[in-house]
């Protein structure tokens, strides 16, 4: 035996279960509460359905509506909203221990562009030779960076080594 597919979307005339409900008509007025038999035979007669549009009220609340302009309303409006929704990636910048200043410069302008942007930003350090030895130099170097956003960005992931990098993540605030 086979159950029916699930319906996606707001209840409609026959698949009210709720025996009341608070009934809206096409123009927003307030008709009140009624039996919902009652409410659909209403709508049937001005060439509409009644439409759960407040399931979880008590008593349940209902309009008349066309169901499939309403089903399409809301599919285009949950279109528009996924549009304009953005993305937070996560930006890299790479440095060295012994960075020389205007290097450092040109870096932390591309890192507080992207927190601008609303992005994350992965500042690694790579350590190489007998740099590896000196781990405290760079410490300093994040330390410097962290100092240098903290206006515009909190740290999300404070510095660790991982092999020969040592990782910090920044977040904007």
């Amino acid at each position: 035996m086979m159950t029916p597919p699930v319906k996606s979307g707001p209840r409609y005339n026959n698949m009210i279960q709720s025996d009341k409900v608070r009934v809206i008509d096409q123009d927003g007025e307030n008709i009140g509460v009624m039996y919902t038999r009652q409410a659909i035979e209403q709508a049937a007669e001005v060439g509409l359905d009644l439409v759960e549009v407040s399931p979880n009220a008590d008593p349940p609340v209902c309009k008349f509506l066309d169901v499939g302009k309403f089903r399409y309303e809301a599919q285009k409006k949950a279109n528009a909203a996924r549009k304009t929704q953005k993305t937070q990636e996560i930006k890299e910048i790479k440095m060295r221990p012994n960075i020389d200043d205007h290097d450092y410069d040109t870096k932390m302008r591309n890192v507080q562009r992207f927190i601008t942007d609303g992005d994350k930003v992965k500042v690694t350090l790579r350590f190489r030779g007998r740099e590896l030895s000196h781990q405290q130099l760079g410490m300093n170097l994040l330390r410097r960076v962290q100092e240098d956003v903290a206006d515009i960005a909190k740290v999300e992931a404070y510095p660790r080594m991982e092999g020969r990098q040592m990782l910090m993540v920044l977040s904007p605030k």
